[in-house]
């Protein structure tokens, strides 16, 4: 017998190496006829080749395609299907059903039909926005808006840490539960993986109900750990909401003694627009908890009266469209002079490069604001090694050096903007669910366009010439970064 099981252990690691090579193969091939991105099927291709074994377990748990299986049904959710009605309508009827759009907004209706037709992101016009700079400006209006509540306050968030401005949340919320207002929260759980079950704990015993966005646990992790809630959706009695970039961390109000401080951009709407970010959080508060919200009392009529223009657009695994990408895309596309970006990860999809480096080379005057320092490895190498392809193009970059710049916003030809929780990155356009406001006025695109400007004087230009003359040190981390850029 011990001389049989010293044959047996003899032929098994030639039999496992084996095995594992067929495995390999298999999932190869699973990849390959998933007909996924040509780019994201290379680089999985790649991480299964060169990291043995770690590869297959990196590509279960991160690399399952969910956008095409749907991640949850909506069905049951009444409000969406009048909302699908609504939004056809105004397909059919723009620019002629009474929302007073003048001749700017016109040139780019064909951004509103995109996004009436890839998310039923309905068209609402009696909003009145705030752009909120910074967390000094955000979090005091937030607090502000939940101490006036009389009814429900609805929060979404990808980060709520424990901390300072965590706990005056907190605080906050178990004031207004115990005055009878009722109170949802949904919480990222990778995001938030730092939040003690006392936090938790606390709400609930005051009456708040929480819940969290696909808690993930060993040992019943699943490939869903890479498909997060990026969203931040604050609604107020369904008439006022906020969104944009600001999580709840002292970070978001302070900065960090490496990063310096933050520089972000937050936006408050009182008006239609707040139900349209209801309607994406109660999409979600379906799928965390199953509960079904309805009445007037969530849902607000929808006047058409005069205000400006805004769409809510959502995208990601519950979505039929890459919806933020293609407003992106098309918005780059057919810009006829300026286009202002921020964003703290440049990563883009092939699309919007080929977009931004098609429009610089026409003549749009394409600007683009990045962090100086990074708060991530990875994406930092990543965004790096896109810089000098759009450098050659035209492509304008700018590297702000007072702290960290966590805007993502888009501004074009003076009249369209978009201010959201969508980085340019493969992450958010493809994989994340991420939210952005779509809003169409020349006043709101100006002060925008005029923080971008004053960003920019606070910011280094980087120069083609002096850019090629990085270290092949840096290249190479360039190099690698990029190919895996599709899966970061």
């Amino acid at each position: 017998m011990v001389e049989f099981l010293k044959g047996v252990w003899a032929y098994a690691p030639g039999t496992i190496t084996v095995l594992y090579f067929i495995t390999v193969i298999f999932i190869a091939v699973l990849i390959v006829l998933e007909n996924r991105n040509p780019i994201k099927t290379i680089s999985w291709v790649l991480v299964l080749v060169t990291l043995p074994v770690v590869g297959i377990i990196i590509y279960l748990f991160f690399g399952q395609e969910y956008r095409k299986k749907k991640m949850f049904s909506k069905k049951g959710l009444y409000y969406l299907d009048k909302l699908r009605k609504q939004t056809q309508a105004q397909l059919r009827s723009l620019p002629d059903n009474g929302l007073l759009i003048d001749e700017k907004v016109l040139d780019k209706r064909h951004l509103i039909k995109l996004m009436l037709s890839n998310s039923n992101a309905l068209l609402t016009s009696n909003n009145e926005i705030t752009i909120l700079k910074n967390g000094n400006e955000t979090f005091p209006a937030i607090f502000q808006a939940i101490d006036k509540a009389k009814h429900h306050i609805h929060l979404e968030y990808y980060i709520i840490d424990d901390d300072e401005l965590g706990g005056q949340l907190k605080d906050l919320l178990i004031r207004k539960a115990a005055q009878g207002v009722e109170v949802r929260v949904i919480y990222d759980d990778v995001g938030s993986w730092q939040l003690p079950r006392k936090y938790i704990h606390e709400l609930r015993d005051a009456g708040v109900k929480i819940d969290c966005f696909m808690r993930v646990r060993f040992p019943m992790l699943t490939s869903r750990v890479n498909y997060r809630n990026h969203r931040k959706i604050v609604v107020i009695d369904g008439e006022v909401g906020f969104t944009g970039g600001l999580n709840f961390a002292d970070r978001y109000m302070h900065g960090t003694r490496v990063l310096g401080r933050w520089r972000d951009t937050h936006l408050m709407v009182k008006g239609s627009a707040a139900t349209s970010m209801q309607i994406v959080f109660m999409a979600d508060w379906y799928f965390v908890s199953k509960e079904i919200l309805k009445g007037e009392r969530y849902f607000r009529s929808l006047p058409q009266t005069k205000g400006k223009l805004m769409q809510v657009v959502p995208s990601g695994p519950d979505s039929d469209w890459e919806s933020i990408s293609q407003a992106y895309f098309a918005a780059i596309a057919s810009a006829r002079d300026r286009v202002y970006l921020a964003t703290p990860y440049l990563i883009p999809t092939p699309d919007i490069i080929f977009a931004m480096k098609t429009a610089a080379l026409g003549g749009i005057d394409i600007r683009v604001l990045l962090p100086g320092s990074s708060d991530a490895f990875f994406p930092k190498w990543g965004t790096d090694s896109y810089i000098e392809e759009l450098l050659d193009a035209g492509v304008k970059i700018y590297r702000y050096k007072p702290g960290f710049t966590h805007s993502k916003l888009a501004v074009v030809d003076g009249i369209f903007s978009t201010v959201g929780t969508a980085n340019l990155d493969f992450r958010s356009l493809e994989t994340n669910f991420e939210v952005n406001a779509m809003i169409y006025d020349e006043a709101l695109a100006s002060q925008l366009e005029s923080y971008f400007l004053e960003d920019l004087a606070s910011s280094e230009q980087l120069i083609l010439s002096e850019w090629q003359q990085r270290s092949k040190y840096h290249k190479g981390l360039e190099s690698f970064a990029r190919i895996l850029s599709p899966l970061l």
